[in-house]
């Protein structure tokens, strides 16, 4: 059967499905992802509240959570399905009493594609991605005066730019998928004590994560494995730090608001959530996570007709890879190469009457000291756009573009979303990469892919 046609054939048979299951009453709509994104900030704003509206009585308690399935099927030869996953969140959350919260939040998911495609995948991704299991966040909130403290597992947002992380120096990051997925469902919480105070317009924020989390980035041979050009079934040994106080991860971050510029400015030192490949034998090779002192700030300002924003963040400890000649004919030796690097984004959100949202952005990473041969350029850089455009209550219509400035690099996302129903969704689009061959999105050429989903919320 032609691949468009049984895409086709998924699509109809998902919605299908999710047709036939009564629909929910419940007193809020969740007819949006961001609603997800949200629960958090409202919980804070709640400190001084009693148990929500429709808590059980005497409880505190209150339950929330998603159901959804998600087909995707990856087009360039060898055509095949890379997800037929169902997957369930569940978040519970309560008050104790006066300023002393909880939340506690699971998600579980089991993917038939990497059953139905043993041929393609090999062992150990089929075993890594088939089934996953994990506490989302589990802590809990205590205020005292101008201060807030949460203790357990939680996620910290440090950055928000739109499609990559900057700023955000302190999520961990599931990108089995790359960044594809939704960033709420997307980041690992790590667990950590947080104390944060306020005074005024100011902010102040500290944080200790004595056992940190780490990317996961699946195993070779799986659609977006982050070393892409490690040849499918290689023995990866990633190596993490051990469990002391001395490899903890902590910082601090200020913010202030002035004149209506919201800016912050931070300082963490910490294990590198992302994994530095530093050795390659045959069949083998070694990840390890660098120790990193960063320095980074972000603002924002709202000047009517769009909001400006930007970040910027100074990181010293981090390697970049180097190829140099091997004795062999045509063959290259791995390296690994110190410098200080600076990350930067600078872009807009511009608001075009009711129905329309634009977003554009600059970024790039900047090496102080440089070696021809890296595997990067002293300055890389790239552009991103985003349009969003409403149909009406129901229907939204999404474009992101990203491309690099150095090399023939790019992806393109065209995205739709229906919210069919209160609390259903319903998405569909299309991941392509494209490019030289040479950089980070055209690694992923032969991973294009298109894709529905259907979620929901109750």
């Amino acid at each position: 059967m032609p691949a468009l046609n049984r895409l086709a054939l998924a699509t109809l048979s998902a919605v299908a499905l999710f047709m036939t299951l009564p629909p929910a009453h419940a007193a809020d709509e969740a007819s949006d992802a961001a609603e997800d994104a949200e629960f958090d900030a409202e919980l804070d704003a709640l400190f001084d509240v009693g148990a929500p509206e429709g808590a059980a009585a005497g409880s505190g308690m209150k339950w929330s959570g998603y159901a959804e399935l998600g087909a995707a099927y990856t087009l360039p030869d060898p055509e095949h399905w890379s997800r037929l996953r169902a997957r369930v969140e569940l978040a519970g959350s309560g008050q104790l009493a006066p300023r002393v919260r909880w939340k506690l939040n699971a998600r579980a998911d089991a993917d038939a594609a990497f059953d139905l495609e043993d041929e393609h995948y090999p062992a150990a991704v089929r075993r890594d991605q088939r089934r996953n299991l994990i506490l989302r966040e589990a802590y809990v909130d205590l205020g005292q005066g101008d201060w807030e403290f949460r203790l357990g597992r939680q996620h910290i947002i440090w950055g928000e730019m739109v499609g990559f992380f900057f700023a955000d120096v302190v999520s961990a990051r599931d990108m089995r998928e790359f960044l594809l997925p939704e960033f709420e469902s997307l980041r690992i919480a790590q667990w950590a004590a947080r104390a944060e105070y306020f005074a005024g317009s100011s902010h102040f924020e500290l944080v200790w994560i004595p056992r940190p989390s780490f990317d996961e980035i699946g195993k070779p041979g799986g659609d977006f494995y982050t070393f892409a050009a490690l040849p499918a079934n290689t023995v990866v040994t990633e190596h993490k730090p051990s469990d002391s106080l001395r490899n903890s991860n902590w910082g601090a971050r200020v913010s202030h608001l002035v004149s209506g510029w919201d800016l912050s400015a931070f300082y963490y030192r910490s294990y590198d959530v992302a994994p530095t490949l530093y050795e390659v034998g045959v069949g083998t090779a070694s990840l390890r996570h660098e120790r990193l002192h960063q320095i980074g700030a972000t603002f924002s300002k709202d000047l009517g007709s769009f909001v400006l924003k930007g970040e910027a963040v100074h990181t010293r400890g981090r390697g970049v890879n180097t190829l140099v000649a091997a004795p062999v004919p045509g063959g290259r030796l791995l390296g690994l190469e110190k410098t200080d690097m600076i990350d930067y984004a600078i872009g807009a959100d511009i608001p075009a009457g009711a129905d329309w949202r634009f977003n554009t952005q600059l970024y790039g990473r900047w090496l102080d000291e440089h070696r021809s041969t890296m595997v990067s350029d002293r300055l890389e850089s790239g552009l991103t756009f985003q349009a969003v455009h409403s149909i009406g209550n129901e229907l939204e219509l999404e474009f992101l573009a990203v491309s690099s400035l150095n090399r023939s690099d790019y992806m393109l996302r065209p995205k739709l979303t229906w919210k069919f129903a209160p609390a259903w969704r319903a998405v569909t689009g299309v991941d392509v990469f494209g490019g030289s061959g040479t950089g980070r999105l055209s690694a992923f050429d032969r991973s294009d892919r298109a894709y529905v989903e259907v979620r929901h919320w109750f």
